[in-house]
């Protein structure tokens, strides 16, 4: 599997598009990761309290009003609600969520694969951090020098030396949550395991970046989820068969439709 080293090409432009800013993706220098790590935990508390046809104000009942997480003051508990929506927006409204929302409750074993995959599409920081963890082979050493280098290019010198450290200190445990890095003091890079559910996450936050073809089954977005092409489309027809997609493949004209996925797909994705 090919490398990448830029965080830039997770998207097909070099400048953001409309579509992609009113689909849930976020860009710029500022990010949840300066303060937050991906907050796993919490997101599937949120999740596992409020129905699944909850609007935003469902939402933020549970977190603010029924203190699903736990959190001992009204403060807290409304800064929970601000970082958990800047990482995932917890609003039926924004596609990305929409899409998270909807594959959660499937496989239990790819929410860290779908949690990363909306936060690394919403939070620029953690992007940046992305090439730095995907190009490690399996057991080498996460280099919190390369995240600070790649995290200072692509925010282009506006962190100062401490904020960066806490940036780099707040990703790796995001992609240790994730199953990517794994160990206390030092971290190593370890694979995980696709499934059709996270496939079809990936596929989906790919198309709705911009991606289209062959190049779907390559994308950062696949990488993230350690899949190569072969096991890409494998499991892209597993979701097929499941039901969650329609695809059609043949030679290098891939055709995916994702209407399946729930109403407003069909044209909040063209």
């Amino acid at each position: 599997m090919t490398s990448f080293s830029d965080a830039r090409s997770f998207f097909p432009t070099p400048a953001p598009e409309p579509a992609q800013i009113e689909a849930g993706f976020r860009f710029g220098s500022v990010g949840t990761h300066s303060s937050r790590t991906l907050m796993l935990s919490e997101l599937r508390s949120v999740l596992d309290h409020t129905a699944s046809g909850s609007d935003r104000a469902g939402y933020k009942r549970s977190v603010v009003d029924d203190n699903c997480l736990g959190k001992p003051t009204a403060s807290t508990r409304r800064l929970s609600f601000q970082r958990l929506s800047e990482l995932y927006s917890l609003d039926p409204q924004v596609t990305l969520f929409r899409l998270l929302r909807r594959l959660w409750a499937m496989d239990a074993g790819s929410q860290p694969q779908l949690a990363i995959l909306v936060a690394l599409a919403r939070d620029p920081l953690l992007r940046c951090s992305a090439p730095v963890v995907l190009s490690l082979k399996v057991g080498e050493e996460f280099s919190r020098t390369d995240a600070e280098a790649a995290l200072r290019t692509g925010t282009e010198g506006r962190l100062n030396d401490s904020i960066l450290a806490k940036v780099v200190r707040n990703c790796a445990s995001s992609w240790a949550q994730a199953g990517h890095l794994h160990g206390r003091t030092f971290k190593h890079r370890q694979q995980i395991k696709p499934h059709f559910v996270s496939v079809t996450m990936a596929l989906a936050v790919g198309f709705t970046a911009g991606i289209r073809g062959e190049t779907l089954f390559s994308s950062p977005w696949m990488r993230v989820l350690d899949a190569d092409p072969a096991t890409a489309r494998n499991l892209a027809l597993e979701a097929k068969r499941a039901g969650l997609i329609d695809l059609r493949i043949s030679d290098k004209i891939v055709d995916l439709q994702l209407e399946r996925l729930g109403p407003g797909f069909a044209s909040s994705l063209k």
